[in-house]
Parts: C-alpha cells; sequence; structure tokens
C-alpha cells in the first residue's frame, strides 16, 4: 500500500504505519460522540467564589508564588491572521470598490483609530506615494486593503495575531507577545523577579517572533521590573495526521506523495507536556487588554490558580494517606466524598471491598488538575462546560464542543443548547504529580475525541483528520474544576474591527 517515498515521509515526520492505520480507520468509522449527563452550572460542576474567600485563594497564591516552584505562562500562537481580514479580503474581491456592508464603513472610517494605523499610513506612502487617508479620501480603499494585508504590504493577511500591532501606547504600540509578556508579570513572577512565558508558533514565523522579543524585552524588564525568559516550540510533525479523498484512501499529489495536515490544536498537548514546571496558565493569544484593564484581568488569574493549588493540595494529601496502610474507612469515605462534592466526579456505582475504593480514590485523584475560568453565555451556545459520562461509567466535568455532540439525538442537543456557560480559554494546570514528578500529559487524552473536517486541494475534495482539542479531548483525563469569571475578562479579537472595541481602545 505505501510506496517508498510514503515510508520515507513517515519516517521523516516521526509516524508509523500503525498509528496511520488508527487514523485510516477513523475516517472509515466516524467518532463516537460524548455523552451528555448535563450541562454544567453554577452548584452543579461550576463553583461561583464567594467575595469572603477570594482572600483565601489570593493568599496561597501568593504564597506559591514566593516558594522554589516553577510557574509558565503557555500562549498558543501558531494560528494565522487570516479569518480575522476575512470580511475585508471578500471586500478586495468584490465587484464594488466602495465600502458598502456596515463591517466595511467602520473600518474604514475608523481606520486611524488602529494601533498598526501608523504603520499602514507609512507603508501606503512607501507604496502609492500617498498615506492611507489620502487613498481613502481619493476612493481608493481597495488599494489601502492591499498596503495592509498583502506580503507587498504589512502582510496582515498571512502574519500570526501575535505579531499584529493590537493596543495603541505613548512608548509605542503593542503586539499581543508583549501584551502577554507585561500581563505574566501581574501573576506569574517569581520571588527572582522572572516570568517564564512559552509561545507555540508556525516554523516559518518562529525567527519574526524571536526578532520581535529581542527587540522589545530589555525596555519591556527595565519598565515593569522583571525578567522574562521567553522560549518557542513548533508543532511536532509527528502530530500531523494524514487526509484522504471521498473514498477513505490516501489523498496524493499529482506526484503520487501522501498529504499530511496540521492535526489542529490538539496536537499542543506534546507542546504543552514538554514545559517543565509545576503550573502552567494556558490562554490564547488573541484574548488580551491593554494595561488600563490588566489588572482585573490578573486577579482572577490568581483567584483561578489559587483554587487550582488549594484543591490540588488537599488531593495531595489525601494520595499521602491512601498510601497508608491502616487509612481508616471512614477516612475513605471522606476522601470519596471529595471527589463527588469538590470535583465534581460522581460513581453511582458500590465498592466490594475498602481496597476497590483505594483503587478507585488513587485513579482519580492521581492525574493532572487543571481549573477552568467560565464566562456566561453572551451569544449562542458553543464550547462550553458540561458534565459527561465517562468510558468508566463514572460522570465528571469536560469541556465539549460542537462536534462531539450527536446533532440526530434531541435530548443531547437539549442539554447542549441548555448550557449556561461559555469557555473562552482560560486555565490553570498543575501537570505535577503528589510526589513531585511530571506527569506524562500524552497519556490522559481520550483519542477517540478528534473529530474529521471536509477541505479542498487543487480543487479536489478532501478529508482531514482533527486531533482531540487541546482543552477538551487532550485533556479528558484530567481532574477539572469549572469557576465563573466576569465576561469583562474575555475580549478575544476574531475580527479586526474587533480591536475598535472600547476593551482594545
Amino acid at each position: 500500500m505505501y510506496t517508498k517515498q510514503d515510508l520515507e515521509l513517515l519516517e521523516k515526520k516521526g509516524i508509523t504505519e500503525s498509528q496511520i492505520e488508527s487514523q485510516l480507520n477513523y475516517f472509515k468509522t466516524g467518532f463516537p460522540f460524548l455523552k451528555i449527563e448535563s450541562a454544567a452550572s453554577i452548584g452543579n460542576g461550576i463553583l461561583k467564589i464567594e467575595e469572603n474567600k477570594e482572600s483565601q485563594y489570593l493568599d496561597a497564591w501568593h504564597k506559591y508564588l514566593n516558594s522554589d516552584k516553577t510557574i509558565t505562562k503557555f500562549v498558543p500562537a501558531s494560528g494565522a491572521a487570516s479569518r480575522m481580514f476575512k470580511d475585508l479580503f471578500a471586500f478586495y474581491d468584490s465587484d464594488y470598490d466602495v465600502p458598502t456592508t456596515g463591517f466595511e464603513k467602520t473600518f474604514f472610517e475608523r481606520i486611524k483609530d488602529f494601533a498598526f494605523y501608523v504603520s499602514l499610513d507609512e507603508t501606503c506612502k512607501s507604496i502609492f506615494g500617498k498615506g492611507a487617508s489620502e487613498m481613502i479620501t481619493e476612493g481608493n480603499y481597495k488599494d489601502v486593503v492591499a498596503a495592509l494585508l498583502s506580503p507587498d504590504g504589512l502582510d496582515y493577511g498571512s502574519l500570526p495575531k501575535g505579531l499584529l500591532l493590537f493596543h495603541k501606547y505613548p512608548e509605542g504600540n503593542r503586539t499581543p507577545v508583549g501584551e502577554h509578556l507585561s500581563e505574566g508579570v501581574l501573576y506569574a513572577k517569581n520571588t527572582e523577579g522572572k516570568v517564564n512565558v512559552h509561545f507555540t508558533v508556525s516554523e516559518e514565523h518562529l525567527q519574526l517572533f524571536q526578532l520581535l522579543v529581542a527587540a522589545r524585552k530589555i525596555n519591556y524588564e527595565q519598565k515593569l521590573g522583571a525578567s522574562f525568559s521567553v522560549t518557542y516550540s513548533i508543532q511536532k510533525p509527528s502530530t500531523d495526521t494524514i487526509a484522504v479523498d471521498m473514498n477513505n484512501e490516501p489523498f496524493r499529489e499529482e506526484d503520487g506523495s501522501v498529504v499530511f495536515r496540521p492535526g489542529g490544536h490538539g496536537a499542543l498537548i506534546e507542546n504543552l507536556n514538554d514545559i517543565n514546571s509545576d503550573i502552567i496558565f494556558v490562554k490564547n493569544v488573541d484574548n488580551v487588554v491593554p494595561d488600563k484593564l490588566k489588572t482585573n484581568e490578573a486577579h482572577y488569574k490568581k483567584l483561578l490558580a489559587g483554587i487550582l493549588i488549594t484543591v490540588q493540595q488537599r488531593a495531595f494529601d489525601y494520595l499521602k494517606r491512601l498510601d497508608s496502610a491502616d487509612v481508616s474507612s471512614d477516612e475513605l469515605s471522606e476522601i470519596l466524598a471529595f471527589t463527588k462534592d469538590e470535583l465534581f466526579i460522581c460513581h453511582k456505582g458500590s465498592f466490594a471491598t475498602d481496597d476497590d475504593l483505594k483503587k478507585y480514590l488513587r485513579t482519580k485523584l492521581d492525574r493532572p488538575f487543571r481549573v477552568c475560568g467560565m464566562v456566561k453565555n453572551v451569544g449562542e451556545p458553543g464550547g462550553g462546560p458540561f458534565i459527561v459520562v465517562n468510558a468508566d461509567g463514572t460522570t465528571s466535568p469536560q469541556i465539549l464542543e460542537s462536534s462531539q455532540i450527536d446533532k440526530n439525538n434531541p435530548e443531547a442537543m437539549n442539554a447542549f443548547k441548555s448550557g449556561s456557560h461559555f469557555n473562552p480559554v482560560d486555565l490553570v494546570c498543575g501537570v505535577k504529580c503528589y510526589q513531585n514528578n511530571k506527569f506524562n500529559l500524552t497519556s490522559y487524552v481520550d483519542k477517540n475525541t478528534g473529530f474529521i473536517s471536509h477541505k479542498s486541494k487543487n480543487g479536489k475534495e478532501l478529508k482531514a483528520l482533527e486531533l482531540p482539542g487541546l482543552w477538551n479531548g487532550a485533556m479528558s483525563d484530567w481532574n477539572t474544576i469549572f469557576v465563573e469569571v466576569p465576561v469583562s475578562t474575555f475580549n478575544p479579537v476574531k475580527t479586526v474591527n474587533d480591536l475598535l472595541r472600547p476593551e482594545h481602545q
């Protein structure tokens, strides 16, 4: 089935034939849908922090920062910004030359409010001999778009979001990379004044990230009174997945070579697994705010972290007691209540012996922990927090995406649509065990939670396989705690005009 060329490519990527066979089988059988017990809500899987308890969690985090533990801020930043500009691409390709839609009109009317305007203006002068505003006045709208998006201009149409100018500052406008560095100082700076930040980037843009950080790092350190250790990784070739045609046979180029595609953000569990830290903050690259709003964001980051280490330490203490030969039945009942009442892991059966119960408790407690900030739904239901039935029959909190739900199952769809909260990708992760050894995070992935998408290449249809998502299937077997955080902490930039919202001005 595989040619010599195929086998050489597999070896180069570090992919085995058995992995390919497994992927091809998923194309044929599909992925099983997850069974939802219920949508998570306040009191049913989602913790609402009482004001009188905030200080204890904040104190717990401050004490942790003053210990010898290692903290890292992990930012997936490899995605291209092309989706941010899809409306502008559509305008450029349209058969009309004057802004027509509300989006287009807003973009050009407020173009000077964008942090990238000065750079765009200079680019227009360099290419066309006129500034952006003058060109707009003369009706040359599409030339301005070309100066912004094309490789001959600023190339914002293909650069990753992390490298785009997002926010204005008197001392110099700032990219999301700069915002993540300055944000990290507020909740991840250790006693030595050091902040560890890790960006996952595409190989083609790695040097651009390195150059940007090198150019700004010293200024940020002097201004913020911190030192930064900035590291990078790229998505591993071994996480690429094979593409197939409509007959589920490997999709091949004209020269006969097999086509592989990146496996989606779920592949980044490998990158996360390589981070040697005790606590890892995870946040999307585009969900950043200017300095004026960072104190509020940092407050909730510290609360989430305080909850994590408080609950994790209790689990560690229980695991040490389970190691004791004389742990009593009453103590086992106490630990079981902890898993049920505070981790929302429900076992509906009974245990024949105390040894069976001890084995169950060890399994559920000795695994990675994460605390996830959740915001109330502010639009259409999307990925969010649910109570899900696991393979062993237990139920536990999970983050689900719509692709994991059986659309033909009315009961499942009703549960999915009734979700009250949304996942903004705001995670704090504890990745070491009670004996202080690093978990192998790849062992806690539910491989049955990927999905298949339809794409095209060179005018031909193909099917692509997406690995289990980083914060849903890739963390399926973690202990998960959902915590309600205010919507003010969720400020993503999905379209370029989102940068005109008050939060980004």
